[in-house]
């Protein structure tokens, strides 16, 4: 992905230099086994690490290194290619303007709209300050951990986030938030399966018109982020925790699941064709 050089977003916020986050105590592999078991299962293990744990001195600040700064970069860069690319897709298919998300960058842990964001908790996108937040630790994890590495694998988890932003721009957060209000744990984890595969779709979508618009996209970028898509799938997720994939369980798609629609909104850069709700079968 050629990232190198260009314009960059205003709409990032970094808070990684700022205290109050990190923790001592439980280090190295115990740390990457509860925040892994954390994003499997999309459960909050942030009170695991929390205890019997020293918290980090409020106010405590730390100076990022050059591989922090180069991070910074490539996500602003991406962050500002998703920004142009949707305004030109909600021009020409939605009518509306695009109003773009802001993203907050943090190290360890940080406050959201939605309430604690933690390395635990994974990169996610709070509806109700309309931020995506990302400790960009998880990169690494992806990499190291999940077998995911690669410039647009990081890309894709990030147009995927931003992929909720459009989906809560569409007005289809609100009502998917609302229905499963009403769900048994099953059908709502059905729900949040269509909404997770969408944005795995939409994601397709803005890296088809990265390519269009920027000539951004080299050989092999859409395999890194087909090889991502599939390595965090629910059932290989599980697979790899030890565990017999449970389908009722799964709350983001299997790794089969992500792939097609992230394939499907790359062939076709259209948003009518990510209705994962209208579809039959997944």
């Amino acid at each position: 992905m050629e990232w190198r050089g260009r314009r960059g977003s205003n709409n990032i916020e970094d808070r990684r230099r700022m205290g109050g986050g990190g923790r001592a105590g439980v280090g190295g592999v115990g740390v990457i086994a509860v925040v892994l078991i954390g994003w499997f299962f999309g459960v909050d293990l942030t009170p695991l690490l929390q205890d019997g744990q020293q918290t980090a001195p409020q106010g405590q600040t730390r100076e990022l290194t050059a591989e922090d700064r180069e991070i910074g970069q490539f996500v602003s860069v991406t962050l500002a290619d998703t920004e142009e690319v949707w305004q030109a897709v909600f021009r020409d298919q939605v009518g509306q303007p695009y109003t773009p998300a802001t993203l907050v960058l943090f190290s360890g842990a940080t406050r959201s709209g939605c309430g604690g964001a933690t390395e635990a908790s994974g990169p996610f996108y709070c509806p109700l300050d309309k931020k995506v937040y990302l400790d960009t630790g998880f990169f690494r994890t992806l990499e190291r951990q999940l077998g995911a590495g690669g410039d647009f694998a990081a890309a894709y988890v990030i147009a995927h986030e931003i992929g909720h932003h459009v989906q809560d721009e569409l007005g289809i957060l609100e009502e998917t938030t609302r229905m499963r209000q009403s769900m048994s744990e099953a059908d709502a984890n059905a729900v949040s399966v269509r909404v997770e595969l969408m944005a795995d779709c939409l994601a397709g979508v803005w890296a088809k018109g990265a390519q269009a618009q920027f000539g951004s996209i080299e050989a092999g970028d859409i395999a890194e982020a087909m090889n991502a898509a599939a390595r965090i799938g629910d059932d290989t997720l599980q697979q790899n925790a030890g565990r017999r994939p449970v389908p009722d369980s799964f709350t983001h798609g299997t790794s089969d699941q992500r792939m097609r629609w992230f394939a499907t909104g790359q062939d076709t850069g259209q948003i009518d064709s990510c209705d994962t709700f209208g579809a039959r079968t997944l």
